[in-house]
């Protein structure tokens, strides 16, 4: 969910903020903006189509010359991701599916309803080694078209994985408020999960861990809170670097009354350890901060959807996403 906010702050600094002992940025980088609209979410990068974002209704393409175009029109959708055969994997929460865009053009449909009911709003995704896709299922707007439901009537917005054969599961159902963000390590060791109930009073905007099991099953044992955004805006998308740092889209630059304060403002990709240390913020001056995605032919050009807006930034370290390698 995207609301096209501007603010006029150019740099602001969260304090109390643990030094990392390796910059995490290129010398002098700050962030730039690349381009005024058309990025709202999803960032993927493609070593030869270039970058690939959600926006306006459409999939977006900006080459690897900064020319932008429209990649496939009115898909409805929000998170992207590469797989490893270099395919396109769409959040189509529009049209409440997860599809698969093959390499000769055909769409195919991987999820759209789960024990036969529909999915909610399928938001953001993440792929293990095993080629197992994690997805989640928010709800955000209106709920009156919710069917996914437990046996108390209690509405369900949860993770779900599709396994190489098709088969989903769902594996979180209330153990969060709202899943949004997601990402696997490399291991396959922690799956990290943005909750972000942010049109809600109260709602959660926390950051969590979770272990997991050889079968892609999450232990809720290990549920490990590793940052809490409070009454701000929470976290969205999150992408990991090489050394398994999180690189995680929250916060806002200007209160959102009545659910969200910016106290002070926050609006930014935060940057955390392996173990779940902040390690350095980077300011976005545009609400709302929405994903992230490294890129560029080294990796190392950090991609921020923020309000519609594209920026990048230059970090030290490349990421780490499933394609390109």
């Amino acid at each position: 969910m995207i609301r096209h906010v501007c603010c006029c702050l150019l740099w602001i600094v969260v304090p109390a903020i643990c030094v990392a002992e390796e910059p995490i940025l290129a010398p002098g980088a700050k962030p730039e903006m690349l381009q005024e609209q058309g990025a709202g979410e999803g960032p993927a990068w493609h070593p030869e189509l270039g970058l690939l974002t959600s926006g306006e209704g459409n999939i977006n393409r900006r080459d690897k010359l900064g020319k932008s175009t429209v990649y496939r029109a009115q898909a409805g959708s929000n998170g992207l991701l590469f797989d490893r055969e270099g395919r396109l994997v769409i959040c189509e929460s529009a049209q409440r599916r997860v599809t698969r865009l093959e390499k000769d053009g055909t769409l195919k449909v991987l999820a759209d309803r789960y024990e036969g009911k529909h999915f909610n709003q399928p938001n953001d995704l993440t792929m293990d080694s095993r080629n197992r896709i994690y997805f989640s299922d928010p709800c955000y707007g209106d709920r009156s078209q919710m069917e996914l439901a437990d046996g108390a009537g209690r509405k369900i917005e949860g993770v779900y994985r599709i396994d190489p054969d098709g088969k989903v599961t769902r594996v979180i159902t209330h153990e969060v408020d709202r899943p949004n963000g997601l990402v696997v390590t490399p291991d396959d060791r922690y799956l990290f999960v943005a909750d972000n109930n942010n049109d809600t009073a109260g709602g959660a905007r926390k950051l969590w861990r979770f272990d997991l099991k050889a079968d892609g099953n999450v232990d809720f044992a290990s549920q490990k809170l590793i940052h809490d955004w409070k009454t701000t805006r929470g976290p969205d998308g999150m992408k990991l670097d090489a050394q398994g740092r999180l690189f995680v889209a929250a916060g806002l630059n200007r209160p959102n009354p009545p659910h969200e304060t910016a106290d002070p403002a926050t609006a930014g990709v935060y940057v955390f350890s392996p173990a779940g240390k902040l390690l350095q913020f980077i300011p976005i001056p545009r609400d709302e901060t929405t994903n992230c995605a490294f890129g560029g032919d080294d990796l190392k050009t950090l991609f921020v959807t923020a309000g519609g807006t594209l920026w990048s930034v230059r970090v030290n370290t490349p990421g780490k996403p499933v394609f390109p390698k």
